[in-house]
């Protein structure tokens, strides 16, 4: 850590290549111009190395900016960002990348995904082929996936030897994706989630966070990311305030007991919007 960069230390995870992620990172999305440069420098300062863009968020740029303008050195910070359905294919997907490195000014991006697998246009494995390019190439650390199922995980592994580092998926208490998350577990992939805290309102109300968050001192969205913690996912929770931010990093220093996990897991109740990756389609 810089000396000159306050906020809690964020503990790392070790993926299967190798390298490691930290363990909470700052979702991006809508964090555009001016203002979203701001709040993404805020949050490097809130602790966050970890920092999730896309080429569909249209905010590389921003994430660049921020990098050049924070007091963090490129080596503190893990930088991930998506290829759009629109880059599918083993050409397209090194040509993304690319224009994704030239807009966020750097040389590597630390982790990459294929941000939908779009099954009915059939070129995932295609653009899986190009990440492993990229990866020898050292344009990229590590290769990833996300919103893949189970059996989009075993075809790649089938056809190219090669297992994801991460599955980036909608993952929260209402969704809470347990299966998943073992089957994840048993081949070596790590979990990541978006929309951690859910975007609907109510969830911080439901009965087994609020009790939690009393019980321990904490805010009901500190509760929900330990729960991520806790079930073995690593969350990329979107604030533009930055003491929210702060809050949202600062998970570190309690647990949950395994009855207030089960309690939350129980929650469960689908999807936030019908986005089932084997119809849901992004390009």
């Amino acid at each position: 850590m810089s000396s000159s960069v306050h906020g809690s230390a964020i503990p790392t995870l070790d993926l299967n290549d190798g390298t490691s992620i930290p363990q909470v990172g700052l979702g991006t999305y809508a964090m555009k111009g001016d203002e979203g440069v701001d709040a993404i420098v805020a949050g490097i300062g809130n602790g966050y190395r970890l920092l999730d863009t896309a080429v569909n968020y249209e905010n590389e740029r921003e994430v660049g900016q921020a990098i050049a303008n924070s007091p963090a050195g490129r080596d503190e910070l893990f930088i991930t960002s998506k290829i759009p359905g629109r880059h599918h294919g083993y050409e397209e997907a090194i040509g993304s990348t690319e224009e994704s490195l030239a807009r966020i000014g750097l040389e590597r991006l630390d982790l990459h995904l294929i941000h939908w697998p779009n099954p009915s246009v059939g070129k995932y494995v295609d653009t899986w082929r190009g990440l492993i390019e990229l990866r020898e190439r050292g344009l990229v650390t590590s290769i990833g996936v996300s919103n893949f199922t189970e059996a989009m995980l075993e075809q790649l592994i089938a056809e190219t030897g090669v297992t994801p580092a991460v599955n980036q998926v909608e993952l929260h208490p209402y969704f809470p994706q347990t299966e998943l998350i073992e089957f994840h577990k048993s081949i070596g992939v790590q979990t990541e989630s978006w929309s951690p805290l859910y975007r609907d309102q109510g969830l911080f109300n439901e009965a087994p966070i609020a009790e939690a968050a009393s019980a321990h001192g904490v805010e009901p969205a500190q509760v929900v990311l330990r729960w991520h913690l806790e079930v073995g996912s690593l969350p990329i929770p979107k604030s533009a305030n930055p003491a929210r931010q702060g809050l949202n990093a600062d998970i570190f220093d309690f647990n949950l007991t395994p009855a207030e996990v089960d309690a939350i897991t129980a929650l469960e109740r689908g999807r936030m919007k019908d986005r089932d990756p084997l119809t849901h389609e992004e390009m």
